[in-house]
């Protein structure tokens, strides 16, 4: 696995860079952003939905499965709190198309799939993340 390394520019866009690649985040205008790349949010669901796709096409070629394309769609929602009804929690929608002269048994065999991603893993299971913070030397 990799790293990113995420610093702040100008407001409250960010660069995000990863070993290879280089790509920016910001929040809507509304929040005092400049709207200029997609928020956090967006991300976090890009992520689930590409590591989805790219799970089921993988999938597909391993088993022989004539799969044309596929299209995933992910919005995020609150829902009431099955354990206090008082509070909301967050629920993620994903819908998945997919294309090609597949029978229903192949289509099941891909949703099987789809919910074996990685990030849909990571995102539904137990999670740890440790967070430490030091103070740079200010620049003069």
């Amino acid at each position: 696995m990799g790293s990113v390394t995420v610093k702040s520019t100008k407001g409250y866009k960010q660069e995000i860079k990863s070993e290879k690649h280089s790509f920016a985040c910001d929040i809507p205008e509304e929040m005092g952003g400049t709207d200029s790349a997609p928020d956090p949010h967006e991300l976090l669901l890009g992520s689930l939905g590409s590591c989805t796709a790219i799970t089921v096409q993988m999938y597909a070629k391993k088993k022989n499965i004539p799969l044309e394309g596929v299209c995933v769609k992910l919005w995020e929602e609150k829902i009431a709190d099955p354990e206090n009804e008082s509070r909301t929690m967050p629920k993620i929608n994903r819908e998945v198309t997919v294309e090609g002269k597949l029978t229903d048994e192949q289509v099941e065999d891909l949703k099987g799939a789809a919910n074996k991603c990685p990030i849909h893993k990571l995102l539904s299971g137990k999670n740890v993340i440790e967070t430490s913070i030091k103070a740079a030397a200010t620049k003069s």
